[in-house]
């Protein structure tokens, strides 16, 4: 199943409500279906659902395996989609049940009821070095911050800063791996893939909770 299977599924689908108007509650039902009977098959490689969050819609995306990506709008969501297809599997579907858990944490997060994630992650899209990184960067406690150096430290390559902003500049699972608590070692914010807007969202969220 590709991407444009998924389209060309969502096509029919507006053709058939063309020719018989339903709800959108009939066509979501008829997506889930869709869904339930790729995973039975096991055709579903990388389900995927947007939600909305005070920091502007998220791009999810999951493997059996679990999370693999979280996406702001400005990374653009069709190439992320187009991306996916080509490093894991053309078989990509819109499909909310396997994220389901992950849409449910993350909205006790932004509520300010949770402080971390607990959800499996697939690490697939990030190696080496850049892996390593991210893995260090839950030990940053919920509402602190650390600077690029201080995170090189931790993965015992103190020259490392450099190389620890790449890793956070690529993190292909922001908010989720919390690359957003890194900052320069003067305070200032720094860059972030989900813009700096986003980034002080969740700081002062994290900071109020």
């Amino acid at each position: 199943m590709t991407i444009d299977d998924d389209l060309t599924r969502d096509h029919l689908v507006g053709c058939l409500t063309f020719a018989h108007p339903a709800t959108a509650d009939h066509l979501e039902a008829l997506r889930t279906r869709l869904a339930a009977a790729a995973q039975a098959a096991g055709t579903l490689d990388v389900a995927y659902r947007t939600v909305d969050t005070p920091v502007g819609p998220l791009l999810l995306a999951a493997t059996e395996q679990g999370l693999v990506r979280v996406a702001y709008a400005r990374e653009d969501h069709d190439a992320v989609l187009q991306a996916l297809s080509v490093r894991i599997s053309p078989r990509i579907l819109r499909s909310s049940v396997r994220l389901e858990e992950t849409t449910r944490e993350l909205e006790e997060y932004f509520d300010g009821r949770r402080h971390s994630f607990d959800v499996a992650l697939d690490w697939r899209l990030s190696a080496g070095f850049r892996r390593e990184v991210l893995h260090h960067l839950p030990e940053i406690t919920y509402g602190a911050t650390a600077s690029y150096a201080a995170v090189a430290a931790l993965t015992g390559s103190p020259k490392a800063v450099r190389a620890v902003g790449t890793a956070c500049a690529t993190n292909p699972l922001p908010v989720v791996v919390p690359c957003h608590r890194v900052v320069r070692a003067d305070g200032a914010l720094g860059g972030y893939l989900g813009g700096v807007d986003a980034k002080r969202t969740l700081l002062a969220l994290e900071a109020a909770a």
